[in-house]
């Protein structure tokens, strides 16, 4: 029975392929091909498609645990493109764990999406997508990503607590991909102490100490802050 020493982000299956190729490969001849090329080659076709697809499902649910409970963001692709497969990279990337809710205002919304980690928050700082067009609008419970202005969303993620369409709806920047489902109670009780005075919003230009100093710098000036423990795609039953 023969034996394969299976390859990094290769399954079983996979790995019988690979080694069933490199043994084709090894046994022909190719006019100036080295075994050691066809490796690479095979490293190519075979690693690259391995990767996850940051492609979100249609509908899927993201479980948001946090210091002050749970609650779950029901995410519909056909609402915002761009922005579903974002929220659902980021999540998957587990971006948001160990991060705080540091923009709270009561009765208007709730924001997150400042890693913790400074060097993880600026790496994907001005990793921005281009906008969506607005098919839903921002009412109590509707998710949409914070901007600047046209194509600028990035990680940073508000909850509607009140209806904000008069406001918001005129910008597709802040097409909702989500709403909340589960946990209304939890996010309505996120501490809004601070109000804007923790970071406030991407458009008044205070979030750089938040970039800079991440959780240590947070913890420091602004100790109630709600801690969001971690974010899970809840899997499909």
């Amino acid at each position: 029975m023969k034996r394969y020493s299976f390859e990094p982000h290769c399954n079983r299956a996979q790995s019988i392929r690979l080694y069933a190729l490199r043994e084709s490969f090894s046994k022909e001849k190719f006019a100036g091909a080295t075994l050691d090329r066809m490796n690479l080659l095979l490293a190519v076709l075979f690693v690259f498609p391995l990767f996850p697809s940051s492609h979100a499902p249609a509908v899927f649910r993201t479980r948001i645990d946090t210091s002050a409970g749970s609650f779950v963001i029901e995410t519909y692709r056909d609402w915002s493109p761009k922005g579903a497969d974002r929220f659902y990279e980021l999540v998957r990337e587990h971006y948001y764990d160990n991060s705080r809710f540091f923009r709270v205002v009561p009765g208007r919304w709730v924001q997150f999406g400042i890693a913790g980690d400074p060097k993880l928050a600026q790496a994907w700082r001005h990793k921005t997508i281009p906008d969506d067009t607005l098919k839903v609008y921002n009412k109590p419970g509707y998710v949409a990503f914070s901007n600047t202005g046209p194509r600028t969303r990035s990680t940073q993620v508000y909850i509607n607590l009140r209806d904000n369409s008069a406001v918001n709806d005129s910008e597709p920047a802040f097409a909702p991909f989500g709403k909340v489902v589960e946990g209304w109670d939890v996010v309505e009780k996120l501490f809004g102490g601070y109000g804007e005075n923790s970071g406030s919003g991407m458009r008044a230009g205070h979030q750089d100490k938040l970039f800079e100093g991440g959780n240590a710098y947070m913890d420091k000036e602004f100790p109630k802050l709600d801690r969001l423990i971690r974010a899970a795609i809840i899997p499909d039953r």
